[in-house]
């Protein structure tokens, strides 16, 4: 059985969402920007340093390495409101969730010196090295490859849906260090690396976008130079290092707040006059809906602030979040009497385009479902 201990917020860290509410009141007031849908918000850098500023962001990292020493529970309650108002975290937004507790966890102490302090500043950026182009859904199948090579390695393969690696400052890759032919095993012999996306040899390419972005990028690595301080944990153990490392990417709200601001919209463009029956029962069921999730997520958060490893409940809410996401939209659109399009007339469709040209990728970024569901089933098969 798959347990989710219950869970509330405490009256401090009320206290905190209220704090970043009115934070964002002032600093992104509604019609001064154009909102993102969840964690599409925007790569804007001077957010990211004034929320660095605030102690909002590496919050649970140690403070010895520039981080805050907070727990899970205040970033997961800074992280729903940042999302919830669709403000512009593209910028810090992987280091923040993953790639600093990653470096936190397995770093070497100069890794941790080097790169935590600029994290919880909101300076450096991070993309996630993991999909390949013909490993598909089959992460342990990947075929990129690091040779020993005197004080380093030397990295070859292609990586794809890597959120603004064009852009970004560096790349944890998960790479084959050791032949499946010597592990037996393919989950075996895998290592990451922290590589530096302007390296020589390192090409990120925009790949466009249905929606007309170019966010998402194919990284080649064409004989990319590592040096061997820039291993993160020990080489081999990658597979296990990278499955903790879900933990932080699946359970959180950014899986099923990316729809978010489409219902907020929708009751906003009936706030004058009656609000509809359907418009009601609607809000009804994705409220609760909401509150559903928000419980699975901060009963997650603290569970990693106990020490655990929540990775089979985090796979969960993931596949739960992300189909809810897609089905809150069908409802929305399904109200909308007439079809969206471009140039969108008002917020509420232009927020609708760009849900629905990216809806797809909810339940396939991050894991698709599928894979989601046979990490549960096995999870409870060993337990």
């Amino acid at each position: 059985m798959i347990q989710f201990e219950p869970t509330e917020l405490t009256a401090g860290e009320r206290a905190l969402q209220a704090e970043v509410r009115a934070f964002l009141v002032e600093e992104l007031p509604r019609g001064s920007f154009a909102p993102g849908l969840g964690m599409n918000g925007a790569k804007d850098p001077a957010f990211s340093a004034r929320l660095g500023e605030r102690g909002w962001l590496g919050m649970a990292l140690p403070t010895r390495y520039g981080g805050h020493d907070r727990t899970a529970v205040d970033r997961f309650v800074v992280t729903e409101e940042l999302l919830r108002w669709g403000a512009p975290i593209g910028h810090h937004w992987v280091a923040d969730r993953q790639s600093g507790p990653v470096i936190a966890r397995y770093g070497t102490e100069a890794q941790k010196q080097r790169f935590l302090p600029g994290i919880a500043r909101g300076e450096l950026s991070f993309s996630i090295g993991m999909s390949e182009p013909d490993s598909g859904s089959d992460l342990a199948s990947l075929s990129t490859r690091a040779i020993r090579d005197g004080d380093g390695w030397v990295v070859s393969g292609r990586k794809v849906w890597t959120t603004l690696a064009h852009e970004n400052d560096w790349i944890i890759v998960l790479c084959r260090t050791s032949p499946i032919e010597d592990t037996g095993d393919k989950r075996l012999g895998l290592s990451q690396l922290i590589v530096d996306l302007r390296s020589p040899g390192l090409q990120a390419h925009p790949v466009p976008f249905i929606d007309g972005g170019a966010d998402f990028c194919e990284v080649v690595l064409d004989e990319v130079f590592v040096p061997g301080d820039l291993v993160l944990g020990e080489v081999g153990d990658g597979w296990a290092q990278n499955t903790s490392e879900l933990a932080f990417e699946r359970g959180g709200p950014d899986r099923w707040l990316s729809t978010y601001l489409v219902v907020e919209e929708l009751l906003r463009a009936h706030e004058q006059g009656d609000v509809p029956g359907e418009v009601v029962d609607l809000l009804g069921g994705a409220g609760a809906m909401y509150w559903v999730l928000h419980n699975l997520s901060l009963s997650i958060a603290r569970a990693v602030d106990r020490g655990e490893a929540p990775s089979l409940q985090a796979a969960l809410v993931k596949e739960v979040g992300t189909r809810f996401e897609q089905d809150v939209l069908d409802a929305v659109v399904a109200l909308v009497d007439h079809e969206p399009g471009l140039p969108a007339e008002s917020g509420l469709e232009r927020l609708l385009v760009a849900a629905t040209l990216t809806a797809p990728s909810f339940t396939i970024r991050g894991g698709t479902n599928e894979i989601l569901r046979s990490v549960v089933a096995k999870g409870l098969r060993s337990r």
